[in-house]
């Protein structure tokens, strides 16, 4: 079993990656993790001024984060899939699906998934679905979330598993990470209780049990993920950091 590489999802430090990229890398480098998460960075802050902060602190980028807006966005996907290739980045990862209501929006999502999941596997570069806890609300007995997988092909549409948001949904995410273990490569790690984030280790998600089924996946990275905390930053990634190391990652 290899061992994956560990990042951060930039979520916890707000708008502060827009004013001082720099100085939120370095702190994110100093606490140990060897990679990061976000949007797209060059269109941020431009390539030259990313590429000086990258080799400054050795930080690889895992992958990107969008919205389903760009993912129908023929223009945008292909200015994603630019800055993911030049960065040396995996993974394209969207959240949301169409706007409609119940199954409707999973299945005319599923459509756009697939057609862009086929523009990533073209690029060399994977497209993976992060979910929240809302998926996971039943229309007349079935659930959006395994709707949407029953729709997409799992060779063009992979999974970002969220952890948490599966808990809070109300499955168990070890169960959830092998009943889709031909697409779920990728993984954010989150703690917390229903309506708080909290730092690894510290709420109510059995991480162990998460984590132990997803390193069986292989995955090249964990992605450390809290939306918000009452702690700095700079504390916070650092205790969820300390979490991990002290689990084997």
């Amino acid at each position: 079993m290899a061992q994956p590489k560990v990042g951060l999802q930039l979520i916890v430090y707000g708008r502060r990656p827009g004013e001082d990229l720099e100085g939120v890398l370095k702190e994110v480098a100093g606490a140990g993790y060897v990679g990061i998460e976000a949007g797209n960075l060059y269109a941020m802050a431009g390539e030259d001024v990313v590429e000086d902060i990258l080799a400054e602190t050795g930080l690889e980028v895992a992958g990107m984060h969008s919205g389903y807006n760009e993912t129908t966005n023929t223009a945008k996907v292909e200015a994603n899939l630019e800055y993911l290739q030049t960065v040396g980045a995996g993974y394209l990862i969207n959240s949301g699906v169409a706007p409609g209501e119940g199954l409707e929006a999973y299945e005319a999502a599923a459509e756009t998934f697939n057609r862009v999941g086929q523009s990533c596997l073209d690029a060399g570069i994977v497209f993976a679905y992060h979910n929240h806890n809302w998926e996971f609300k039943e229309f007349d007995g079935v659930k959006g979330m395994h709707r949407l997988c029953e729709l997409t092909d799992p060779e063009l549409v992979k999974l970002c598993v969220d952890v948490y948001w599966v808990h809070i949904g109300g499955e168990d995410p070890a169960e959830f990470i092998a009943r889709y273990s031909d697409r779920a490569e990728y993984f954010h790690v989150k703690d917390g209780s229903p309506g708080k984030f909290i730092e690894l280790g510290e709420g109510e998600v059995d991480l162990k049990s998460a984590l132990a089924a997803a390193r069986k996946q292989n995955p090249e990275w964990i992605v450390c993920e809290q939306d918000r905390s009452d702690l700095e930053p700079k504390e916070s990634i650092t205790r969820s950091m300390a979490y991990l190391k002290t689990i084997g990652l």
